[in-house]
């Protein structure tokens, strides 16, 4: 059948006509040997069906047969036969898909049992004209049956899918790919339809904070949206009618956090061919850090366009409190604040001076002076340098209790920034607004440039008003130069005939050139005497090498204010001259006054003084030995005359009411201490004992007992700062200190009054330290002490740290209050200061150092004195010179079982350390005769080291400080003490 065209058959192969290259194939097979033989004889059930698959555009297989199925295909199905297109025709259906024979067999066998079937993209691994490849098909099976019912063979509809399934899983990859990106981006999509159901990605859900759903009505999202923005948001009836906005940015509230977040979104309107509106599509990302930075560049621009405009106004101004108030009023409206200013600071007095500020919404004005410890604690802050920004004066520690003072000042919120010229806090640049405010750093900078400007521009006016007046005094002097000139060449002759000065001008080697008349009149010699001689010849032999000296330095273009030597008159005595001498074009011009009998008067005056210091010396020794001995004398008549009672009534063998008289002597003794501890404050001469004190702490430790010291009728107020640094004094003296201060504060008011006990950080510079006689610059812990009394005027503050200076009537004080105050603070390197105005009361500070070390843990209350005996029978070594007190001593020592040694002085104590004996400890006086217990207690530890030492010391000239004197295993007792006190001291000294 070969040369036959498929388009020009008819009669037995007329149905393969219109098979096109299919029936090709099928008329160049060689069917001689087929079981279905030729063409011409086929069933017409195989010719019906075969033509069917050939004209039908879909890609079909006729499988024909029962046992074995012939395999045919039409040309639509070529491109799925890949190699076997040329030998598949007409070939057994198992050779032909021998590759997927076993996949295939029981589908065939299902559909010749009835059971027809649809397959959509099934996977075959097969050859094809691509090679081994995993493909896909979509194909269904129907049966062919004879005219008898039986089963013919097989239609099989078929078509590859392998590229729509791999289209397919590219476009979820695809679809994966872009549903991460949109949530790593940030980025939904979404679609709303007519009805207002919108159907959203879930990254478009998560930027609105709800949940991920298909659909939700897009009031969901509405109402996030804040109000004022929500006229941006599309509406129904907008989208309806083609006018919703279509590129907006809002701002809503997530429905899971509340966090403020900013939105972009954009969408386009979709419509169908008759132009109706079906949806509503678009994206949506947060843009909330895009749009703050976008914010915050809109604000620098703005900050920066008023910088331009300071300059503009500023730049013609010439008077600095113009200025400032022209850029407090740019500030404060750049800010939207309600008071805004610039001001001169005091920082000793820590005042503010405000000439002129600029106000809003009716806010008062702080024109005037400030003193910044009203309104809070932060004034250490600006002396530090450092710009104090408070956002809420309610809650900021600084300024929480004088919040209303600031809310009366609009100072809810504000910002005081310091400005410094060489290390001084000079001026201060002020914001504020009555409500809290976050100050961001773009104003915060903002005020730093307009604080930096301000001060520039202020002083620029200054220095060119001060040029404007020096160029008005210039020309003014030019007006009448001339006049001046010739007045004053009149008058330098005049005075150089009628000065009572000697006048010269001299070479730099002596050689005299010119003197004036008054040379005669004082030293005797005219000018036809000297001129042309050297001035050495008339210098005193002892100021000879110190003028010469004095002529070289002149040569050298040095200038003496203050040049003294002798002269030598023509009587041949000498004259005091001294000098104010410069150089000239080459030679000497000087001016000398005669202080002959200046410096005689002086010398005397000198001795006069010196004699009148003597005089005042005696006179405060004769008040101290004064005041010492009626002190002493009332408190010695009370120990005596108690003594004496005891001594008469043992002799009369009536001991019952004995207590009495020995508690009496014991309150005077007690009282004399206590006085003698006074003088020591004063002379500085109190062994102190300083250590790590928390000011607050022991302050408020006092608080009952002050109270009951005061009485009702006056009120204790405690300020006591928080943060207080640690400063190092002794406890007690403070304690002491604080109660005589709070006892003057009481005598003060007799009808009553507020007292205050304050404490705060405060630094002291060199320049206010200057103003201080006695204190050094630092950071000091200051203590203070406040009442409301009758103060004190000018004089009485000046003389009320001296010793038995009161104001109170006699016998209600000693007078040694104030001075041992003093002296205590003087002694712990601080400083006692007195502020006081007649009628409205008085505040005496204490500075007390700070210290920078770890705090003490507090001591525990000392044990009775049953705890305190020997336990093992310790040896004590007891050295002192009184016999009395080293009596005691060693009688207290026994009764608590130890054993004593004594010894009177230094060289016998060092012979019994020099012995084998025992000894636990040594308890030895400061001052002895032959070796000072300092020196005895050295040579201790080298004989016997590890040895602890007790000192005693009742007036320790050599002692100054404890913490300087002692070393370790050192410590001090002072006279006069407790026996159970000096039993605890030594128990606790030989146990550790």
């Amino acid at each position: 059948m070969q040369g036959l065209e498929p388009d020009h058959l008819s009669g037995a192969l007329g149905f393969l006509k219109g098979g096109g290259e299919a029936t090709r194939l099928i008329l160049a097979r060689d069917w001689s040997g087929h079981p279905l033989g030729p063409p011409e004889g086929w069933p017409d059930t195989l010719k019906v069906s075969l033509g069917t698959i050939l004209n039908s555009p879909e890609s079909m297989i006729l499988a024909w047969g029962e046992e074995e199925l012939t395999f045919f295909f039409n040309e639509t199905y070529f491109p799925l036969l890949g190699p076997r297109l040329d030998w598949a025709m007409g070939a057994p259906f198992r050779e032909v898909w021998a590759d997927a024979w076993d996949q295939a067999k029981p589908i065939i066998d299902a559909a010749f049992a009835g059971e027809s079937k649809r397959f959509i993209d099934l996977p075959w691994r097969l050859a094809t004209d691509r090679g081994l490849a995993d493909t896909w098909w979509t194909f269904s099976y129907s049966r062919v049956l004879s005219p008898t019912g039986g089963i013919d063979g097989l239609f099989i509809l078929t078509s590859e899918t392998t590229a729509k399934v791999l289209g397919d899983r590219r476009r979820g990859e695809v679809e994966a790919l872009l549903h991460r990106a949109q949530e790593a981006g940030g980025i939904g999509l979404f679609a709303v339809t007519p009805d207002g159901t919108i159907s959203p990605t879930p990254s478009f859900c998560a930027l609105y904070g709800l949940p991920a759903a298909d659909t939700l009505p897009a009031s969901a999202f509405e109402e996030l949206v804040v109000p004022e923005d929500r006229g941006q948001v599309s509406s129904l009836a907008a989208r309806a009618a083609g006018a919703a906005p279509l590129d907006v940015e809002y701002r809503i509230h997530r429905a899971d956090t509340g966090a403020l977040r900013s939105i972009a979104r954009k969408g386009e309107i979709e419509r169908d061919g008759d132009g109706r509106f079906v949806r509503f599509v678009g994206i949506a990302r947060d843009v909330t850090e895009e749009a703050a930075t976008r914010r915050a560049l809109i604000e620098q621009q703005r900050l920066q366009a008023a910088l331009l405009d300071l300059a503009d106004l500023t730049r013609d101004l010439t008077d600095a409190g113009e200025i400032a108030f022209v850029s407090a009023q740019l500030l404060g409206q750049t800010l939207g604040v309600e008071l805004a200013g610039y001001g001169d600071v005091d920082p000793e007095r820590e005042h503010l001076t405000v000439e002129r500020d600029w106000t809003a919404n009716g806010a008062p004005s702080l024109v005037g002076e400030v003193r910044f410890r009203d309104f809070g604690t932060y004034i250490e802050d600006l002396k530090r340098g450092q710009a104090v920004v408070v956002t809420d004066a309610l809650s900021d520690p600084r300024t929480a209790p004088f919040a209303q003072a600031l809310l009366a000042r609009a100072a809810g919120a504000f910002v005081n920034l310091p400005l410094f010229e060489r290390g001084r806090f000079v001026a201060l640049l002020f914001v504020s607004q009555r409500s809290h405010r976050h100050w961001t750093e773009g104003e915060l900078d903002f005020i730093r440039e307009v604080a930096s400007r301000v001060r520039v521009a202020t002083e620029r006016a200054r220095l060119e008003q001060a040029r404007a007046q020096q160029a008005r005094e210039l020309l003014e002097m030019n007006a009448t130069l001339e006049q001046e000139v010739a007045r004053r060449t009149t008058d330098r002759n005049r005075l150089w005939q009628l000065s009572a000065d000697l006048m010269l001008i001299a070479g730099f080697d002596g050689r005299i050139d010119a003197i004036n008349p008054a040379w005669e009149r004082t030293l005797g010699w005219d000018e036809a005497a000297l001129v042309g001689t050297s001035l050495f010849d008339l210098i005193h032999p002892d100021d000879l090498a110190h003028t010469m000296e004095g002529a070289r330095g002149l040569s050298e273009g040095e200038i003496y204010a203050r040049f003294e030597n002798r002269y030598r008159h023509r009587d041949g005595s000498y004259r005091d001259i001294v000098w104010t001498a410069g150089p000239g074009e080459g030679f000497i011009v000087a001016v000398g006054r005669d202080a002959t009998e200046e410096n005689q008067r002086a010398g005397a005056l000198k001795l006069a003084e010196e004699q009148l210091r003597q005089s005042q010396k005696m006179e405060a020794v004769g008040q101290l030995t004064g005041g010492i001995a009626h002190d002493f004398n009332n408190l010695l008549q009370g120990i005596t005359g108690s003594l004496e009672i005891i001594q008469r009534r043992v002799a009369q063998g009536r001991t019952g009411e004995l207590d009495r008289f020995i508690n009496g002597a014991s309150t005077a003794a007690n009282r004399a201490a206590a006085l003698t501890h006074r003088l020591l404050a004063f002379s500085r001469r109190q062994p102190l004992d300083p250590r790590p004190v928390r000011a607050n702490a022991l302050a408020a430790s006092m608080e009952d007992l002050l109270r009951r010291t005061i009485g009702e009728r006056i009120e204790l107020e405690m300020v006591l700062a928080g943060g207080l640094w640690l400063t190092h004094c002794d406890p007690n003296q403070l304690e002491n200190a604080i109660l005589n201060l709070v006892i003057n504060a009481r005598d003060a008011m007799p009808d009553g009054g507020r007292l205050s006990i304050a404490t705060c950080n405060t630094h002291v510079d060199s320049a206010a330290a200057a103003g201080r006689q006695g204190m050094s610059p630092g950071e000091y812990v200051c203590v203070s002490v406040s009442d409301t009394g009758t103060g004190m005027d000018s004089d009485t503050i000046g003389k009320a740290f001296e010793p038995f200076f009161t104001t109170k009537p006699i016998g209600q004080g000693t007078g040694l209050g104030l001075s041992m105050i003093y002296g205590f603070a003087q002694q712990s390197e601080g400083y006692a200061r007195i502020d006081s105005e007649l009628g409205k009361g008085t505040t005496i500070s204490l500075y007390l150092p700070r210290f920078r070390g770890a705090a003490e843990d507090d001591e525990a209350p000392a044990d009775s004195g049953e705890t305190h005996r020997a336990d093992q029978g310790e040896v004590v070594l007891v050295v002192e010179d009184d016999s009395v007190v080293r009596g005691l001593i060693v009688e207290q020592l026994a009764e608590l079982g130890y054993g004593a040694i004594e010894a009177s002085d230094g060289p016998s104590g060092l012979e019994v350390l020099r012995s084998k004996r025992r000894i636990d400890l040594l308890v030895t006086d400061i001052g002895l005769p032959g070796l000072n217990g300092r020196q005895l207690a050295d040579a201790a530890r080298a004989l016997r080291p590890g040895l602890r030492t007790l000192f005693m010391t009742g007036y320790a000239e050599n002692a100054a400080l404890a913490s300087g004197f002692l070393e370790a295993g050192m410590e001090m007792i002072t006279k006069p003490f407790a026996m159970d006190a000096l039993a605890s001291r030594i128990r606790t000294m030989i146990e550790a």
